[in-house]
């Protein structure tokens, strides 16, 4: 009779571990994950790169399901011009006219949801919260979402209007006669994200 109440218990226990969600959280590989910027004017363009400070990926039966990271706005780098000009524009991307640098030092995203995409060019559907100078808006954007041997990567590309997080120097939606000092709304940012 015990015998028969153990392999009764075992075989729930072993139901059980067979039912049982597998989750996990993974930090995302700051060596190897970036964020890179595009800005657009009249008169050209600028671009550069800005570094992951840390985060993590919210993994469940091997698939990403959430996460968070938070972006170190004191490295914001421009990649297309050197010297005094580099300078000169890393200088004014940190300062009050645009992202406030020194007194918001970081900026934060959270995913709030990450669902499967049927389009051709991105596996899920990234939604969440994503904060910039103490400003959160929701922003929603493709992704391709890959798990591989425990380890996810993820790559988006796409497009912010930087006025929600009140970044309005050059806008010509605020602001007239600009001309060609005019700088456009949308910025482009591509993630590449990798965890350990």
């Amino acid at each position: 009779m015990k015998t028969k109440i153990l392999s009764i218990g075992m075989a729930a226990l072993i139901m059980a571990a067979a039912f049982t969600v597998l989750q996990k959280e993974v930090k995302v590989d700051t060596n190897s994950s970036q964020i890179a910027w595009v800005g657009k004017k009249v008169t050209g363009q600028h671009n550069g790169t800005v570094d992951i400070k840390e985060g993590a990926l919210e993994m469940e039966d091997g698939q990403v399901t959430g996460g968070s990271f938070i972006i170190d706005m004191t490295t914001i780098n421009v990649l297309d011009l050197e010297g005094e000009y580099k300078d000169k524009l890393m200088g004014h991307l940190r300062s009050d006219d645009f992202f406030s640098v020194e007194d918001h030092p970081t900026a934060k995203f959270t995913i709030t949801s990450i669902d499967k995409s049927e389009a051709t060019d991105a596996t899920h559907f990234v939604a969440g919260d994503l904060t910039i100078k103490g400003i959160t808006n929701k922003i929603t954007f493709p992704a391709n979402v890959t798990v591989e041997n425990g380890k996810a990567n993820a790559k988006a590309s796409f497009a912010l209007d930087r006025t929600k997080w009140q970044v309005k120097y050059g806008s010509g939606s605020f602001f007239d006669g600009l001309g060609d000092k005019m700088i456009y709304d949308d910025f482009e940012l591509t993630i590449n994200l990798s965890s350990l």
